[in-house]
């Protein structure tokens, strides 16, 4: 796992953007296309505003969700919402490119197997996505893979449900897709963030961030989360 700190939030998105403009057109021109799973978050969204305006092979991008609220289409809580607003600027991503876990269907157990099928017919069987954004809450939760829930331990689907957490259920990617991913990119900012992101630079499995492969995976920092860091 690498490591790199920038000077605050702004920065960080900044550079993540030109980072998976810089992996879109490497899986562009090798595979023909570029499936990356984003988060939700505050600098996740400034991340993909800047994306949106940057010169990047979109007729080959396919942007997947790494998690989801249950909640209404259009609700502010839903991270669809932000994210399709954040990419508002990208004028040249079709619609159709960013796909939407179905959470708004009766039958969810039904709606994490359709999802899974849209990543095998994207990525592959299994899947593997060229990049996966994950964030880090300050109990080292990340996607929606949340400390005691039995949505960690699933090991056969790529697509899960969780519990109530924060007054929703979710549904998220699993481990298993995760840790396939040729990429992880880490964004963590915020003070309140420092000590699981000293937990996180030493693998600390008792947290769920620390359960993501290490091998693949950098992050960028604001220098309020890397405070603890040596």
């Amino acid at each position: 796992m690498n490591i790199e700190v920038f000077q605050d939030r702004d920065e960080v998105a900044q550079r993540a953007a030109a980072f998976l403009v810089a992996s879109a057109r490497r899986a562009v021109a090798e595979r023909k296309r570029f499936t990356v799973a984003v988060s939700g978050g505050q600098t996740p969204w400034l991340m993909l505003r800047v994306l949106g305006r940057k010169d990047a092979p979109w007729d080959g991008f396919h942007i997947l969700q790494v998690d989801e609220r249950v909640v209404p289409a259009g609700d502010p809580g839903r991270n669809l919402t932000h994210l399709r607003e954040s990419l508002r600027s990208g004028a040249l991503l079709e619609p159709e490119r960013i796909h939407a876990m179905p959470v708004e269907e009766e039958d969810l157990e039904a709606a994490a197997s359709r999802y899974s099928r849209t990543l095998e017919e994207l990525a592959g069987t299994p899947p593997v996505l060229d990049l996966v954004h994950l964030g880090m809450g300050p109990d080292g939760h990340t996607a929606s893979l949340v400390p005691e829930d039995p949505v960690l331990e699933v090991t056969g689907d790529e697509v899960g449900l969780t519990g109530v957490y924060q007054g929703h259920r979710r549904m998220t990617l699993t481990y298993p897709i995760l840790n396939r991913a040729r990429q992880i990119l880490w964004l963590i900012t915020g003070e309140s963030k420092a000590d699981m992101l000293l937990r996180l630079r030493d693998g600390d499995r008792s947290i769920p961030a620390g359960r993501v492969n290490r091998e693949h995976a950098v992050v960028f920092a604001d220098r309020a989360a890397a405070v603890k860091l040596k």
